[in-house]
């Protein structure tokens, strides 16, 4: 686990080992292979492609940043393995891992910088 952010306004967690910080109206991430700010944050607006960490739908209310893919981040392995809320309804994520709520409430204050989470 690297750092963690969240929404002011949204869920509440707790607390936890891990570095957070607010989430931002303009604060995105870099998904885009050909930028050299790849798998990293970026302010917003932002030229190459990127996502937005303010989500109009709180999946980002809390989001934890792995380290997969950073040191370095090689392009094409894969951007910014979050851990993040689910949607109400379940379904897949674009390579995230997302838990309810209530899943959330019970790993966030448990995990410190040494977490390491294991993913088959």
């Amino acid at each position: 686990m690297v750092q963690a952010f969240f929404r002011r306004d949204g869920l509440q967690f707790g607390s936890s080992a891990i570095p957070r910080r607010p989430i931002r109206h303009h604060d995105g991430w870099c998904d885009d292979v050909r930028s050299p700010r790849y798998n990293r944050a970026v302010p917003l607006p932002c030229a190459a492609s990127h996502e937005e960490m303010w989500r109009k739908d709180h999946l980002y209310d809390l989001v934890i940043e792995t380290d997969w893919n950073r040191r370095p981040a090689i392009k094409g392995r894969g951007s910014a393995i979050f851990i993040h809320l689910r949607r109400p309804e379940g379904g897949p994520t674009a390579g995230c891992i997302a838990l309810s709520p209530r899943d959330m409430r019970i790993l966030w204050p448990r995990l410190t910088p040494r977490t390491r989470i294991i993913v088959h």
